[in-house]
């Protein structure tokens, strides 16, 4: 009962997160060092979609088409078409990530120039130091996340309630 209750209130927050934020995903862990100084390997990260419309400068989370991983780099360029109504395509945006030599053109899929705004999950609005190296320790060390898991499983199997 305790570890459904755990787990039905952790969904509800991440849901209401979700809604709030406008990000399909609200928390993301630097996995790179593309961003260093500003961003370090192991930072957590808190995105917001928000209405305001993207500028160079702002550090934006964004996906790939056919990609599963993030990228969190900085806007270095923005196309807005002129006239008429706007679309998520007449919005260009390039990257960069403030580490790297080059923008992020290499790292699009092959014939893409350009992101818009369906590619990005949104901008960073604030952030955690280090916090997210337990993730990163998980993904790169399996065998901890199972050893965790069991852990916890213990914890609610003893427990006295």
């Amino acid at each position: 009962l305790n570890a459904g209750l755990i787990v039905t209130t952790a969904l509800m927050i991440w849901k209401g997160l979700v809604l709030f934020t406008g990000s399909e995903s609200p928390v993301v862990v630097v996995l790179s060092g593309s961003m260093e100084p500003a961003f370090y390997r192991g930072d957590i990260l808190f995105l917001n979609m928000g209405r305001k419309p993207f500028r160079a400068g702002e550090v934006v989370v964004f996906n790939i088409n056919g990609r599963d991983i993030p990228i969190v780099h900085r806007i270095i360029k923005v196309h807005e078409k002129e006239a008429g109504t706007k679309t998520n395509e007449d919005v260009l945006i390039l990257t960069k990530g403030d580490n790297n030599w080059g923008d992020d053109r290499a790292l699009y899929n092959p014939g893409q120039k350009w992101l818009n705004r369906d590619h990005l999950m949104g901008r960073v609005v604030g952030f955690l130091p280090y916090i997210g190296q337990a993730t990163i320790i998980m993904n790169d060390y399996p065998y901890v996340k199972y050893l965790l898991i069991g852990i916890l499983g213990i914890f609610v199997i003893t427990s006295k309630e």
